[in-house]
């Protein structure tokens, strides 16, 4: 892969199965709403940094964590689909925002049974909000399964 010079890579926070981001049964995330990214259906909780950066956000309810690379990409990840609604029951983040994180360290767990059991979708994002302004490209290397901590993607500028 031609790795350019402003390209950072993305590495899997999840392990599980890739999905392409129109396959997920939301439309905010479907119609790219959030920008371009990808889809995880999780094999376990554990959550991990995809990226070397900063933590910018953590909701109140811990179903999504909102990060920045040094280069400036923005990264989000939501656990699960609808899951604010359960403000915060089955989630464990461990980072608060301001924190810096490398890629591959551990950000928390969310329990997939009890999200399961309230009726909610496991399938979680990872989009990159400001690639359109930024002019840049996301190239994901593979989609299947993948474990955590394995290179998932590139984010970069086109130029």
């Amino acid at each position: 892969m031609n790795v350019r010079k402003n390209s950072v890579t993305i590495y899997n926070p999840i392990s599980g199965e890739i999905i392409p981001l129109d396959s997920v049964p939301d439309p905010v995330f479907s119609r790219k709403v959030f920008g371009e990214g990808l889809a995880i259906i999780p094999v376990n909780g554990e959550v991990y940094a995809p990226i070397t950066g900063k933590v910018v956000h953590v909701s109140p309810s811990q179903h999504s964590i909102a990060m920045i690379t040094e280069e400036g990409f923005e990264v989000l990840l939501q656990l699960g689909l609808e899951t604010e609604e359960l403000a915060g029951k089955g989630f464990d983040i461990l980072v608060k925002p301001g924190e810096k994180i490398n890629a591959s360290e551990r950000l928390g767990t969310f329990n997939l049974a009890f999200i399961e059991e309230r009726g909610k979708e496991i399938i979680s994002v990872l989009v990159f909000p400001n690639l359109k302004e930024k002019d840049g490209l996301l190239s994901v290397r593979s989609f299947g399964e993948v474990r955590v901590g394995v290179e998932l993607a590139h984010v970069s500028n086109k130029k």
